[in-house]
């Protein structure tokens, strides 16, 4: 046992002395486990038990990377001291390249690499070796597990993360701002010698920029960069193992560094003065020009913000900026006038919008230029000196009357010839017209306010020289109202009053409307004609607010004496001239019950009162109509006979007949003739007032007791006649005096033709000789005897 031990330690120096001399750098680790193999009887056998050490040589082997020999590298021998030298035994290598990287002689067990290894691929194999008896093949050890350790050399160079680095940095940095860190790996063994230290170098980018040796920091090199002045900049690195020693391997990589923009540069003009022109036409907003402040810093760092600080034009002018080209656009701010001012001066101010505090020491960041903007004259239409015209005229102006004058000028230099026209679009019925030299207007036809109040035309006034240069102007006319109007009832009344009515009883309210339209409103007066001034059966109250109430005079009313009265009322106004109409109303006598609610006012019911059957009623109306027929065909035959002259006497008095055809226009025409007159006799003309003139007092009605008022209407004519034949101052020619009132029971009778047809004789007019010498002629030609033509 002695003996075999001593062998195998003798055989494992000797591996670790061949290992030794294969690497002398390498460290070794000899990790020798041993397990006792125990031999011997048991306690029954009586044999004594006997331990043994293995005889297997069990290592750590070490070989170099990238061996270039020409014989293939020596790894080491297995061996165990069960191997007698004869053959016996067999060597087998299992595990980790056996049989492709590594060969084991079976007999011997040495061990060989069969290739070139490296360590960057695979730094170690773990193998198992067993020895097996060839002639039994049982394993006469068991089966040992050993490692093979490749050491490395430096055979990698350095290599970056990255082929080529991007970083950015702010320009005018301080010295030493860190802008980015570079990194490199080298994939040799980190434990063993200096070949994975790296050393970093600048090789390109100096003086601008440094690097940390140890870190790959690059870091400005240089204060206040600018980046106006250059923005980009191309750095090399390089990094080198073996502690940057000679004979390091090395690698490099491009870092690609832009300085970024910050406001450190104020704007400025490229030119201190700049000219445009504008014609005086142009309208606000129209754009003149541009102009631009440079910046040479970016983004939002070379935003500028355009104004007029003063100037003269400030007012008239005003400057925007354009966002996307930084530009600020003059503009037209008001209207030009060539002839107001032809020159104007702006101070414009360009200034950054976005300050950095850290620059402000530079400078203000704001400059200013001057701007003058010359006005071009334009040939402009006629200007009125009114933006409209306002004209008013009384409706009563005569024709060819001058209402008003309108104005314009040419605003040009050359104060051309203005000629005025009226729009004929805006007054078709040619109503007004225009001097065309001196832009008066005068009326051509009558107004009227009732019809048309207001009057809005449009005039033209356009150059001589330059028709095509023409202005218009609105013209207002207001139309003013003149009391040229009588007032009138304001609708149509239906009245009536109660049979059983009482005096003083209200029976009808009346109010009056009026076309004109005075300025102090409407002011109403109410009476009864002269003639009814003192009317018997109704009477009327002016209520002092423009309306009236008809008032019954009397107890009692009978339907069967007079079923209808007609009263009329005069209306007056207050304003100027005074205007007054007369009004009839027509008042039916009516059956109502206690508490006067009408029940019937025809003619129907009364006789239907007194008893009589639809048959009578059929028959009266029947013989009505038949008489009425009748009054027809005598008055057709009365008209085909032939009319006998009246006067065969050799004095023909037919020269002293005057015929007047002027009937008036009725109660409504109050411009004819007032018909008062004729009602009331006493009626004086000087007591009426001229329309022409304005009267120094309101108009006051006066009111004149009647001469009839408590006489007989005989006596009233017999007293007219004696006052007519006693008169000096009648005209001395027979002539006819007309009253308006004949009286109950006249001796003459009705005049009518057709009455007179119902006679059978002839008239008596003897009665004519007792009315006087005036009469005479006239007693004549009626009381003589019937003469045949």
């Amino acid at each position: 046992m002695m003996r075999t031990y001593s062998f195998l330690t003798v055989l494992l120096w000797s591996c670790m002395l061949h290992a030794v001399h294969m690497m002398p750098s390498q460290k070794r680790t000899n990790k020798h486990s041993q397990s006792e193999r125990i031999t011997g009887l048991s306690g029954n056998d009586g044999e004594t038990l006997h331990r043994t050490k293995r005889g297997w040589m069990w290592n750590q082997f070490f070989l170099l990377e990238e061996y270039t020999g020409p014989d293939t590298q020596y790894v080491g021998k297995l061996h165990t001291d069960q191997d007698k030298g004869d053959g016996n035994l067999k060597y087998i290598l299992t595990g980790d390249g056996a049989g492709s990287l590594f060969i084991i002689d079976e007999n011997t067990g040495d061990i060989h690499a069969a290739k070139k290894l490296d360590r960057e691929e695979k730094s170690l194999y773990v193998l198992r070796a067993k020895a097996i008896d060839r002639k039994t093949g049982r394993q006469v050890e068991p089966e040992s597990e050993f490692i093979i350790k490749i050491h490395d050399i430096n055979d990698n160079e350095p290599k970056f993360t990255k082929d080529m680095y991007t970083a950015s940095i702010p320009e005018m940095s301080g010295v030493g701002t860190s802008v980015i860190q570079v990194t490199a790996t080298d994939a040799d063994d980190a434990n063993y010698g200096n070949s994975a230290k790296v050393v970093y170098s600048i090789l390109q980018g100096q003086p601008y920029f440094s690097v940390d040796p140890e870190t790959g920091i690059i870091k400005t090199a240089l204060p206040d960069m600018s980046r106006e002045n250059r923005e980009q900049y191309q750095v090399v690195i390089q990094a080198k193992d073996m502690g940057g020693q000679m004979g390091g391997l090395s690698g490099t990589t491009t870092v690609n560094i832009t300085l970024t923009d910050v406001n450190d540069n104020p704007p400025r003009f490229p030119q201190s003065t700049y000219q445009f022109s504008s014609p005086e036409s142009a309208p606000p907003g129209t754009p003149l020009g541009r102009i631009k402040a440079n910046d040479p810093d970016l983004g939002e760092n070379a935003e500028i913000e355009y104004s007029i600080s003063n100037g003269d034009g400030s007012d008239m002018f005003d400057i925007i900026t354009d966002k996307d080209t930084q530009e600020g656009i003059i503009t037209v701010k008001k209207q030009l006038d060539f002839e107001n001012k032809m020159l104007y001066t702006l101070r414009v101010e360009a200034t950054n919008t976005h300050l950095d505090p850290r620059f402000l020491q530079l400078g203000p960041f704001k400059d200013t230029a001057l701007v003058k903007i010359s006005v071009e004259d334009i040939d402009e239409p006629p200007v009125f000196n009114r933006p409209s015209y306002l004209i008013e005229v009384d409706e009563d102006a005569k024709e060819g009357s001058i209402i008003g004058q309108v104005v314009a000028q040419d605003p040009d230099v050359t104060k051309n010839t203005i000629k005025y026209s009226v729009d004929r679009h805006t007054d078709l019925d040619r109503i007004f017209n225009i001097y065309s030299g001196n832009g008066s207007l005068f009326i051509s036809k009558p107004l009227d306010r009732e019809e048309t109040p207001w009057h809005n035309i449009t005039v033209i006034a356009t150059e001589i020289n330059n028709p095509k240069q023409s202005s218009q102007i609105p013209v207002f006319i207001r139309i003013l109202d003149i009391n040229d109007h009588a007032p009138e009832f304001a609708k149509y009344y239906e009245t009536f009053v109660c049979e059983n009515a009482k005096a003083g009883q209200l029976i009808q309210t009346v109010s009056a409307v009026d076309k004109d339209e005075p300025p102090r409103g409407h002011k109403f007066f109410f009476e009864l004609v002269p003639e009814f001034a003192v009317h018997p059966n109704f009477s009327i109250v002016d209520n002092k607010d423009n309306t009236a109430g008809i008032m019954t005079r009397r107890n009692g009313y009978s339907r069967s004496k007079t079923s209808t009265y007609l009263l009329p009322v005069i209306i007056f106004d207050n304003d100027y001239p005074i205007q007054s109409s007369t009004g009839t109303l027509t008042i039916r006598v009516c059956a109502c019950d206690s508490r006067g609610n009408m029940q019937s006012c025809n003619a129907e019911a009364l006789l239907l009162s007194a008893g009589l059957s639809t048959g009578a009623l059929v028959a009266i109306f029947l013989c009505i109509i038949i008489l009425l027929v009748l009054v027809v065909l005598f008055a057709a035959l009365k008209r085909q006979r032939k009319k006998e002259p009246l006067i065969i006497s050799k004095d023909d008095v037919r020269d002293n007949i005057v015929t007047y055809n002027d009937e008036g226009g009725g109660e409504e025409d109050t411009q004819a003739f007032d018909i008062g007159t004729l009602r009331n006799p006493e009626a004086r003309e000087e007591s009426k007032m001229r329309r022409d003139v304005i009267p120094e007092t309101i108009f006051q009605i006066r009111r004149t007791t009647p001469l009839w008022e408590n006489i007989d209407v005989q006596d009233f004519i017999h007293r007219r006649l004696k006052e007519n034949d006693s008169d000096p101052a009648a005209p001395p020619y027979d002539s006819l005096a007309t009253y308006a009132y004949e009286g109950n029971d006249s001796i003459a009778n009705s005049l009518s033709s057709l009455e007179s047809l119902t006679t059978d004789g002839n008239q008596d007019y003897d009665y004519l000789s007792d009315w006087g010498p005036r009469f005479k002629k006239l007693a004549d030609m009626y009381g003589g005897e019937d003469k045949t033509f």
